[in-house]
């Protein structure tokens, strides 16, 4: 390791990506991957869209497994 670097030429937030613009990665287990891509390829949209559209309208259900 060398005992000074040089970051004169460094440029401030190259590499900056706001919390809004980070997609998480999300793992379904194999039975719900297989259900879920079935039913994606079949009306010919994104898994990744199904998902955030029953993740959407099943927000109460979510709610009632959450102790607040």
């Amino acid at each position: 390791m060398k005992k000074h670097y040089d970051f004169s030429k460094g440029e401030k937030g190259k590499f900056y990506v706001s919390e809004n613009e980070i997609e998480l990665p999300v793992y379904l287990n194999e039975n719900n991957q297989k259900y879920y891509l079935e039913i994606a390829s079949e009306k010919k949209i994104a898994m990744s869209k199904l998902i955030n559209n029953v993740l959407s309208r099943d927000k109460d259900l979510v709610n009632m497994f959450v102790s607040k």
